[in-house]
């Protein structure tokens, strides 16, 4: 499962009120684990920049003015998005202001169905708060020292992190880093590439378990997952 770890920097905070976007980043995940890409551009406004966003961002109108416009960005930003879930905390902004910038530019916008709100997340998980990214980086014992201003990429990289601990913690990450090490070097092969992580040898048990529920309950279920098509995760497993 793709997904992609997503923050956006602004000019302000009304994508409809003449406010615009100035950075984009995302890092890209794979069944939860960061695979190493990543996606970053610094976009010019053509506009001036507030003190109120300078001051969070710290991206000035100067800096700004030699950088590539949306338009000429757009396609490749949304090769890099593909059919991936977004991951955003508190996606209704970073999401008025991208589909925002792609209707603009005559692209397609991105659906809410393709998107995923960590803030949401953790509001159900923690319904007392606080719930902003630095709270939860405290909270989780996330290492943020680093964001002294806002920036996309860092942000995307520590919202990867955040949302691990929100989505069960790093036991999400169990055999994907010392035995895969181990897997590794025993066979003489090389790291899984991203998008190979399932692809794995798993060890064997000695004897197969004993299935916890009848025959007619097992037909019952098998005849369900025919049902489904054969593209059904459940096909992927052994019965």
């Amino acid at each position: 499962m793709r997904e992609i770890s997503f923050d956006t920097e602004t000019t302000g905070l009304n994508p409809r009120g003449g406010d615009r976007l100035v950075e984009i980043g995302g890092v890209e995940l794979w069944n939860h684990i960061p695979t190493g890409k990543s996606y970053h551009v610094y976009i010019n406004p053509q506009r001036d920049m507030p003190e109120e966003a300078f001051r969070v961002h710290g991206l000035s109108e100067e800096f700004l003015s030699d950088k590539q416009l949306f338009d000429q960005v757009a396609d490749e930003f949304l090769d890099f998005v593909g059919d991936a879930t977004l991951v955003i905390h508190n996606a209704a902004f970073d999401m008025g202001f991208i589909n925002m910038e792609l209707e603009r530019s005559g692209r397609r916008i991105i659906s809410n169905d393709q998107v995923l709100d960590t803030l949401d997340l953790a509001r159900r998980k923690h319904p007392t708060g606080p719930n902003s990214l630095d709270a939860l980086c405290s909270r989780y014992g996330i290492d943020n020292s680093k964001r002294v201003k806002h920036g996309a990429l860092l942000d995307a990289e520590i919202l990867a992190e955040v949302y691990l601990e929100l989505i069960g913690g790093r036991q999400t990450a169990l055999g994907l880093t010392a035995d895969e090490d181990a897997q590794t070097a025993s066979s003489g092969g090389s790291a899984a590439e991203p998008g190979e992580l399932g692809n794995f040898n798993a060890k064997q048990r000695p004897s197969p378990l004993t299935r916890p529920i009848s025959e007619a309950e097992f037909a019952a279920h098998k005849a369900f997952i025919e049902g489904m098509g054969e593209n059904a995760i459940w096909n992927k497993y052994g019965s």
